[in-house]
């Protein structure tokens, strides 16, 4: 055994074992018919995305699912734990777009959709593993045999089938609606991928796909203004000030609303202005819903196809709708030869200054305003009319809220009930195509006969051809019938389009295990027991799933949601590649210089801007790099996280700290073997214990403090309160096995005696069985530290055919009243009140470790004497003394009032050499008192408070605190010492 922990050793070559070992598996056969609130578990990982590297926030996510996925299987439950990555569509798509450009100067449409497909695979093949690896040195154990990918021949089979059972159900429709429209994506996206960015007024941002503002020095675009202009009406020589924040969108515009009842503009009913750039005739509409007469000049401009305002008006008033922007944001043909090819923001000072330029243009103010971001590009969004396909999800939404209000869904911590309900009270219909080629394509082919011409696929007119199908011979034959054709005449062409990501996610709880089909996983593990991820996706994600899965199973597709908080670093910010603060895992698990945190950032696509700012910041977070943790430490120190509120601020130095724990619990067991490195244990040893007769009130202890512990950590795991789990199990170890009990039977051990022969052995057999339950205990959290340790306990093996090959299937520890004895742990209490008293006053009289001076005690009660009379073995032991029992003290002792039944004393007589000891203090004092008067002095001039930094003012403060507190306990000893030599 190796004499110091070594992480990178302890948990090299345990995973691949348990997985060759199919230790992570479970038979469906085991696991039908049992009860999934008895003794059944089954989860699916959140499926993390295939574009790259979990982060510490999808390790917390592993952390905590796999200890629950541990605890459950200990527990001899029928237990499953499905991994996968998801296609990541947007993000996967970028990112292969972004390396083609880098590396052959060459973008998506110059290969075509085929050839760019088979790349995307390609680059999934070859880095799509990352993710599975990082699960492996985590330790989650996964059933890798069911891996799943969002696009794998199962999940597509499922997405498939649940796209014509929605259109079958009629709830999905394709339909040319307004809706969010991502330029720099060019496709559209839903309504919950939306941020909301609110501005006070004017503010300068930068815009992706835009050259840069000319009249800005950092090329940024003006926002949060309101601009007027006017229009000429028709004929009379009279303008129409109109203002708007969204000067570019008046090429679309189609119309002018007055409300019917201004009498200001009573005069221009029925009369037309004129559009200053193209000469067109717009009509003056009334409109007593979008116009607020009290509200600026009471005339608005009406942009039917680009406002979702004016989209109403202009389906009230049979308006034109005009699409005005390109795919990509630029001008189309509605800006004419002025306009026409421009960037929307660099048209919209175009045509602030052609305005200017014909006297059209009015005042610009700063306006308080919100802008829609797209969530997935930081582009700002454009609402812009165009053919998708949308899921009503009326009643889903209705069912999915309804299973929380009635108590069949949970969700954990409750408080994010509000959130679910304010999203599903309120949903819209779900916009599920995008314009990307990455994805699952929609199973939709747009139908006409052989030599058809003049039948716009893109026409809402002909919107009844779209022909929804499970694959292209079914959709013929669909298709011939609704031709009423022979299917030989008909020309099928597949809609371009892909499916939202969120689409072949939400089925990822059922389509793992084979759904549509009725598999025999789908029966023994579906539902699954819980749904475990971070709060940022409570409606993108689980919402779906428990919508679709209602709608297509008829099932909750779980009956728990627990919401973990999120993960930022320790000054509370969200983890961002721009601020450097973005940490892998296995950089914290394996180590890492900052040299080669640098060299990752230089390997990633950051402009080179980016770059410089995100060093700078991990040059000071991390100045020495990240020191090697290990897997244990980091999910033990993850898992101490969750004790907080919304967010975890995470700083990695904590997370270190349990990599000593880690040292700590190697070094106890190690040190531990060898008291029994002699003993055999026993099947039932705890009960062996109890009723051989031959445990010590010490050894009844341990037991008692281990079962309670058992309790705690089984109750913990029950309420998922992982940090307070933690918390217990990190507990028993340092406060009750290591700092106790291991202290206390060390003579015991030692002594080979025939007479302490029944002593030895029930220290022995107490120690071994809390050593064992001890590491099963803390090895659903730190799996590969325990395995270790717990093969390496002496009689491994010998104990039958019951005894598991791996702690991950050894009986989780289960609590038993024989083992609770409150009395004897309240008796310990006061046992280690008078050990931590006696340990003090050889501290505060520097009396050297080896030396064993007489303690003496006054209590208040016979129950007191008589608790330390029973265990003045342990206090001799702990006290490093002699602890003499019905003996008055003498007069040069030393006193520690312990409570108000005891006060501790401990003889000095020979013990100190007072001049030595008062001439140090002395001497302490001196250094004190001129360590204050220095910081006194410098906070007393005249302009510390206006020129010293907050931080420094902060420092000295607390140094200035710190000394006088070690000056008031110097004078102390001072007094005490100079008492005892006076006594003495």
């Amino acid at each position: 055994m190796l004499e110091a922990y070594q992480p990178s050793a302890v948990e090299a070559a345990w995973g691949d074992w348990w997985e060759k070992e199919n230790f992570f598996t479970c038979d469906p056969a085991f696991a039908k018919g049992k009860d999934p609130a008895v003794d059944k578990f089954s989860m699916v990982i959140p499926p993390p995305n295939v574009t790259g590297s979990l982060h510490l926030g999808h390790a917390l996510t592993a952390a905590v699912e796999d200890t629950l996925t541990r605890w459950h299987r200990m527990k001899g439950h029928a237990t499953m734990y499905v991994p996968g990555t998801d296609h990541a569509g947007i993000a996967t798509q970028s990112i292969v777009e972004k390396q083609l450009m880098k590396k052959e100067g060459i973008n998506r449409h110059d290969i075509g959709r085929e050839e760019f497909v088979k790349k995307v695979w390609e680059w999934k093949e070859e880095y799509g593993n990352r993710i599975t690896t990082q699960l492996r040195y985590l330790g989650s154990s996964v059933d890798w045999s069911r891996e799943r990918f969002t696009m794998d021949e199962k999940c597509s089979k499922a997405v498939t089938e649940s796209f014509n059972r929605f259109y079958e159900s009629g709830i999905l429709y394709r339909a040319n609606r307004l809706g969010n429209w991502s330029c720099a994506l060019k496709s559209a996206i839903s309504d919950i991928e939306v941020d909301t960015l609110e501005l006070e007024g004017r503010t300068f941002l930068s815009v992706p796909n835009h050259k840069g503002n000319p009249k800005d020095k950092s090329g940024k675009y003006e926002f949060g203004v309101i601009t007027s202009f006017f229009y000429e009406v028709e004929g009379t020589g009279e303008k129409l000030e109109i203002a708007t924040t969204r000067l570019e969108t008046m090429l679309g515009d189609t119309g002018v609303a007055v409300h019917p009842k201004d009498d200001r503009y009573k005069h221009l009913h029925g009369k037309y202005i004129i559009h200053p750039f193209n000469g067109k005739k717009i009509p003056i509409v009334l409109d007593d819903i979008l116009v607020d007469m009290e509200k600026g000049t009471g005339v608005v401009k009406v942009t039917p196809a680009h406002d979702p305002h004016d989209y109403d008006c202009g389906k009230r008033h049979n308006l034109e709708f005009l699409t005005m922007l390109n795919d990509d944001g630029s001008i189309n043909e509605l800006g004419g030869k002025d306009f026409s090819g421009m960037m929307r923001y660099d048209a919209r000072i175009a045509i602030e200054d052609a305005l200017k330029a014909k006297g059209l243009l009015g005042e610009k103010k700063p306006n308080k305003m919100n802008i829609g971001i797209c969530s997935r590009s930081g582009d700002i969004l454009e609402p812009r009319i165009t053919p998708q396909w949308y899921v009503n999800c009326d009643d889903m939404a209705k069912r999915a809220a309804d299973a929380v209000r009635n108590g069949d869904l949970k969700i954990l911590p409750k408080d994010h009930e509000k959130t679910w309900f304010y999203w599903l009270d309120n949903i819209r219909d779900w916009c599920i195509s995008r314009q990307l080629w990455w994805g699952h394509r929609i199973p939709a082919w747009f139908a006409t006969k052989i030599g058809e011409t003049g039948v716009d696929k893109n026409s809402m007119t002909h919107n009844d051809r779209w022909i929804v199908a499970r694959d292209e011979a079914e959709a013929k034959e669909k298709a011939a019938a609704f031709l009423k054709c022979e299917p030989s005449e008909v020309l099928l062409e597949q809609d371009n389009d892909v499916l939202d990501t969120w689409f072949s996610s939400g089925l990822f709880p059922f389509a793992v295990f084979g759904w549509p089909d009725q598999t025999e996983d789908l029966e023994a593990f579906f539902p699954t027991s819980l749904l475990e991820t971070g709060l940022d996706i409570l409606f993108f994600w689980v919402a779906r799933m428990v919508m679709m899965g209602l709608q297509l199973t008829d099932k909750l597709p779980f009956h728990t949601v627990y919401l973990h908080a999120m993960v930022r670093d320790k000054e509370g910010r969200k983890m961002s590649k721009s601020l450097g603060n973005v940490i892998d895992p296995l950089e914290v698990i394996h180590g890492c210089t900052l040299e080669s945190l640098f060299a990752k950032l230089e390997a990633g696509n950051l402009p080179k801007k980016e770059i410089e700012k995100a060093k700078k910041e991990q040059g000071e977070i991390f100045p020495n790099g990240i020191p090697e943790c290990g897997s244990d430490a980091l999910r033990f120190g993850l898992l101490s996280y969750t004790v907080q509120g919304r967010d975890v601020n995470l700083d990695i130095t904590r997370v270190v700290s349990h990599r000593q724990f880690c040292n700590k619990l190697w070094n106890a067991t190690r040190f531990a073997l060898q008291f029994v490195s002699d003993f055999k244990p026993e099947n039932d040893l705890g009960n062996i214990i109890l009723k051989s007769g031959k445990a010590s009130i010490r050894d009844l202890f341990m037991l008692s403090r281990l079962n309670d512990a058992v309790n705690g950590v089984n109750d913990c795991l029950t309420a998922y309160e992982f940090g307070l789990c933690q918390q217990r199990a990190h507990s028993l170890w340092i406060n009750d096995i290591c700092d106790v009990y291991l202290e206390l039977i060390k003579p015991v051990v030692y002594d080979l005696s025939e007479e302490n022969k029944d002593k030895r052995w029930a220290a022995q057999a107490t120690l071994w069985h809390s050593l064992e339950q001890g590491l099963k205990i803390l090895h659903p959290m730190m799996p590969f530290v325990t395995e270790e340790l717990w093969q390496r306990l002496p009689g491994r093996g010998t104990l039958g055919a019951s005894e598991p090959r791996t702690i991950m299937l050894a009986p989780y520890p289960e609590g038993n009243e024989a083992f609770a004895n409150k009395k004897i742990e309240e008796n310990m209490k006061v046992v280690m009140g008078a050990v931590t008293a006696c340990r003090g006053m050889k501290t505060t009289y520097n009396v050297l470790p080896k030396e064993r001076p007489s303690f003496f005690f006054k209590a208040a009660g016979k129950d007191v004497e008589d608790i330390l009379a029973a265990q003045k073995d342990d206090i001799e032991t702990l006290g490093k003394g002699i602890l003499k029992i019905g003996e008055a003290p003498p007069k040069a002792s030393a006193i520690v009032v312990v409570d108000d039944s005891l006060t501790m004393y401990m003889d000095l007589a020979g013990m100190v050499d007072y001049a030595k000891e008062l001439k140090k203090l002395a001497k302490e004092k001196g250094k004190l008192e001129g360590t204050i008067d220095g910081l006194e002095k410098k906070m007393a001039k005249p302009d510390y408070e206006e020129k010293v930094k907050q931080e420094i003012k902060d420092k000295n403060k607390e140094a200035l605190d710190a000394s006088k507190v070690k000056l008031d306990n110097v004078v102390s000893a001072i007094k005490n010492f100079e008492d005892m030599q006076a006594a003495e």
